[in-house]
């Protein structure tokens, strides 16, 4: 094993491990804060699969995330839920809506694929937002957590080390897709589509399973999110949440996935302290505008995203 590719396995791992022992440790805010991050992360490596690894740019990735949190408030009712059945519930919701919308929007590409996708989001978004299925334009709320035996997202301390395992499955699932044959027609697929049709490649089955996996993944996010604030509303499928996490992705650098788990930091990083009146003074009002300028700057000094930078500070980088 390459020096370059024992940092790439053992960087995520020591992160992890860093993560899990500091957890017990932590105050309510900063525990709260890196669970925050930690969701995002696992939605921003979802959407990497999609635009890092296959080539498609979606605006639509939102939907399946707020889909998941619905059907996790839904099923669990007055009384709450099995972990077990909620979970598998709110991703397998998730996936089928991403059948359905995959098996159309991929039969388009480019900027009309991007145009579909944010339609049929905006549906979904429509769908809870006028209607009493999910409570309307206020949303629901979960009165109980799920739980399964000792598994109870009620305690904080198991709600931090569910949400840090499931980040870690993630991860290692969509390493391994990597470096399995799946993920390699992917990246052939990327790179130059008519070639891998050519080689006799099912490009269209290729792209509609990337579709559905990412869609799942997202549904684990949303699944998490509900768990840990009680509370979901249309707002999670609205367009502006799929445009933020794709400038995670593009933030953190394209192709990594490393790269998606840095953009979702440094994106809820600097949302924070833009937005935060004690550092930021007056302009906090105005965090928006901070945070576009600062997104600008970063991808015109960095087009690679925050990976590159990683990798020009490394000695082969320098060299």
């Amino acid at each position: 094993m390459t020096a370059m590719k024992k940092s790439a396995f053992l960087l995520p791992v020591a992160c992890a491990v860093a993560v899990g022992v500091a957890g017990p440790f932590m105050g309510n805010y900063a525990s709260d804060f890196i669970v925050k991050v930690m969701i995002l992360s696992i939605f921003a490596l979802s959407l990497e699969l999609l635009v890092g690894m296959t080539g498609l740019v979606s605006l639509g990735h939102a939907a399946f995330y707020g889909i998941g949190a619905y059907v996790t408030v839904l099923a669990s009712g007055n009384e709450g839920g099995n972990f077990a059945l909620l979970l598998p519930a709110a991703m397998g919701v998730a996936a089928l809506y991403a059948l359905f919308v995959g098996a159309l929007s991929l039969r388009t590409r480019g900027v009309y694929f991007i145009m579909v996708t944010l339609a049929f989001a905006q549906m979904a978004f429509f769908v809870f937002h006028d209607t009493k299925v999910g409570g309307g334009s206020d949303g629901i709320y979960m009165y109980v957590r799920p739980a399964i035996g000792a598994l109870d997202l009620e305690n904080r301390t198991v709600l931090f080390y569910v949400v840090l395992a499931s980040l870690v499955f993630t991860y290692a699932l969509l390493a391994l897709i990597r470096r399995s044959r799946f993920g390699a027609a992917l990246a052939g697929i990327r790179v130059n589509e008519q070639r891998m049709r050519a080689a006799g490649f099912a490009v269209y089955g290729y792209k509609l399973a990337a579709f559905v996996l990412a869609g799942a993944l997202a549904g684990l996010a949303g699944f998490l999110l509900a768990s840990r604030d009680g509370v979901v509303n249309p707002e999670l499928m609205a367009w502006h949440n799929s445009g933020e996490v794709l400038l995670m992705v593009i933030l953190g650098g394209l192709g990594h996935l490393r790269g998606a788990v840095i953009g979702a930091v440094a994106f809820t990083l600097l949302k924070e302290i833009f937005s935060t009146h004690a550092v930021m003074g007056p302009l906090a009002d105005h965090w928006q505008l901070t945070l576009g300028l600062t997104i600008i700057v970063f991808v015109a000094l960095l087009p690679k995203g925050l990976i590159g930078l990683v990798q020009r500070l490394s000695p082969k980088g320098a060299a």
